[in-house]
């Protein structure tokens, strides 16, 4: 088969890995369960590519991820399920009937008026489905009709808290603003220190979560997203930490050769030069 920019050239290919007999043995091999850990593993490699403002590395992350649709489309058409067609379709049928504001008569409304819309007809729809599924004998989706239900728990952790507690803020549970929230950080983390006093790894497990679930919910109330907060401070710490390996080289050494009072000193003189470079930008 030769390249193509069409999408359905990658459909065929797709369905000539999975041919009996003359396909892949690997792909041939998968499952949707198996396919999943590498669909999750595309997502977070486009979300670096996006990080790092790589646009070349971000097409091919993104073909890759596109792949993962097409995969799972091929598994779900073997079993009679639906095809890629259909993914289409019900994404395209979800984005028109999700913007009237745009291929509708709803126009001119704010950014707020916008979302308030979006979560009715996200609601609307969540009921149309439970209905189709009661109809179909189909048990209802995990969750329940909860006010959080619907989150999935295969989200990353720090994801899955933001939305939560944003499911939660829209019916009125939620801090005023972010200094409150703020307090409840300081008040964690005391708790976190009195559980590490008595002991217990279980008590302070439980304390430290409740800690970065606060931590989470100040970064909702900043407007930072908490996984790209993160994120960003794992890039820095490599790179600081880059540095501090660099310097013990040059002196014919390694990190553990080296005090905690050396490490700290060289970690210092890396955000120096990293302000040094900042201001040097501006």
């Amino acid at each position: 088969m030769q390249p193509s920019r069409d999408i359905a050239r990658l459909i065929e290919i797709m369905a000539a890995l999975r041919t009996p007999g003359t396909g892949c043995p690997w792909d041939l091999e998968q499952t949707f369960a198996t396919i999943a850990p590498y669909t999750l593993e595309e997502a977070y490699e486009v979300a670096d590519a996006i990080a790092r403002a790589d646009l070349p590395d971000l097409k091919e992350e993104l073909g890759d991820l596109l792949l993962q649709v097409v995969f799972h489309a091929r598994l779900a058409e073997e079993e009679g399920a639906f095809a890629f067609p259909d993914v289409v379709e019900a994404i395209t049928t979800k984005l028109v009937r999700r913007h009237p504001h745009v291929f509708g008569d709803a126009r001119d409304l704010s950014p707020e008026a916008v979302k308030g819309m979006w979560a009715e007809i996200k609601a609307q729809e969540k009921a149309e489905r439970a209905a189709a599924r009661a109809v179909a004998g189909l048990a209802p989706e995990e969750g329940g009709k909860g006010t959080l239900s619907g989150v999935a728990l295969p989200l990353p952790a720090l994801t899955r808290a933001l939305k939560l507690q944003e499911k939660a803020s829209r019916v009125g549970f939620d801090w005023n603003d972010a200094r409150q929230v703020l307090a409840k950080i300081r008040e964690e983390t005391e708790e976190v220190s009195q559980a590490l006093d008595v002991g217990g790894t279980e008590a302070i497990r439980d304390e430290i979560g409740d800690l970065l679930f606060a931590v989470v919910n100040l970064a909702r109330h900043a407007d930072v997203d908490p996984e790209t907060a993160l994120r960003g401070t794992n890039e820095k710490f490599t790179r600081r930490f880059g540095h501090v390996e660099m310097q013990l080289a040059a002196d014919g050494r390694r990190p553990n050769d080296a005090s905690l009072d050396e490490m700290e000193a060289l970690w210092q003189d890396a955000k120096r030069l990293e302000k040094r470079s900042e201001r040097a930008a501006e």
